[in-house]
C-alpha cells in the first residue's frame, strides 16, 4: 500500500473520530492497568462491568494489594481466567508498592517485568495513560492491518513495527484506537461491514462483502 493512500486512510480516521480512545473505564493510570489485565480473552463490558464495583472500594495498589487473591477474586469472578488474573494483580500490587512507590512505571521494561503484562498491554498503558505514540497489536489490529494492505506480517511483532513504520507521525498516537475500533465495529472476523466502510475504496481485501440483494 502506498503512502499516500494510508495517510489518506487515517485522514479518514481523524475525520471520523477525531479523540478515539480505550472503551475501558479508568480514571488513573493503575485502573487502566487493572484493566487492561482483566480484559486479556475477555470484552471490554465485562471488564466495566466487574471494575465499576471493584474500584468503588479499592483501587489503589496499595488497597487491592490489601484484598489479597481471596478478597479480590469475588468482584472479577465473572471476568475468564479469574484466579490466574487475581493472583497477578495482586503480585502487580505487590511489586508497585515496593519498588514503584505506588505508581505505575511509564518505562517499557518495568511495566513488562509485572506479573500479567506483556508487550501489548505495556503499549495500551504507554500510549493510553502516559500519551507515547505506541501501537499495541491485538486480535482486532493484526487482522485489519493485514486484510486491509496497510501492514501486513505474520505475527503481532511484525505487524507492530511496520505499523510504526508507515503510520504517519501525526497520527501515531490514535492510529491503535482507531484500528482496534474499525476492527471490533466494521472490519469484523466472519463478515466485515464493507459497504458501510468508511475505507473501503482504499482498502486492498480483494473479497469485500456486498450489500444483500
Amino acid at each position: 500500500m502506498t503512502p499516500k493512500k494510508i495517510r489518506a486512510i487515517f485522514s479518514r480516521f481523524k475525520e471520523a473520530n477525531p479523540s478515539p480512545t480505550t472503551e475501558l473505564e479508568y480514571r488513573t493510570p493503575f485502573e487502566l492497568l487493572v484493566a487492561v489485565i482483566l480484559s486479556a480473552q475477555a470484552t471490554d463490558k465485562s471488564v466495566n462491568q466487574a471494575t465499576r464495583v471493584l474500584f468503588k472500594h479499592a483501587n489503589t495498589p496499595e488497597a487491592i494489594l490489601k484484598l489479597g487473591v481471596e478478597g479480590l477474586s469475588p468482584y472479577i469472578r465473572t471476568i475468564g481466567l479469574f484466579n490466574t488474573k487475581a493472583k497477578n494483580i495482586i503480585e502487580t500490587c505487590r511489586i508497585l508498592v515496593e519498588e514503584h512507590g505506588g505508581e505505575v512505571p511509564r518505562s517499557r521494561e518495568a511495566l513488562e517485568a509485572l506479573p500479567g503484562v506483556g508487550r501489548k498491554t505495556a503499549n495500551v498503558i504507554l500510549n493510553t495513560a502516559f500519551g507515547e505514540p505506541t501501537i499495541a497489536v491485538d486480535t482486532h489490529i493484526f487482522r485489519v492491518a493485514n486484510r486491509t494492505g496497510i501492514a501486513p506480517g505474520r505475527n503481532v511483532r511484525e505487524v507492530e513495527e511496520k505499523l510504526l513504520a508507515v503510520v504517519p507521525k501525526e497520527y501515531r498516537h490514535d492510529a491503535h484506537h482507531w484500528l482496534i475500533l474499525h476492527g471490533r465495529y466494521t472490519c469484523t472476523a466472519r463478515k466485515p461491514k464493507c459497504p458501510e466502510c468508511l475505507i473501503r475504496d482504499l482498502c486492498e481485501y480483494e473479497a469485500k462483502t456486498r450489500e444483500e440483494v
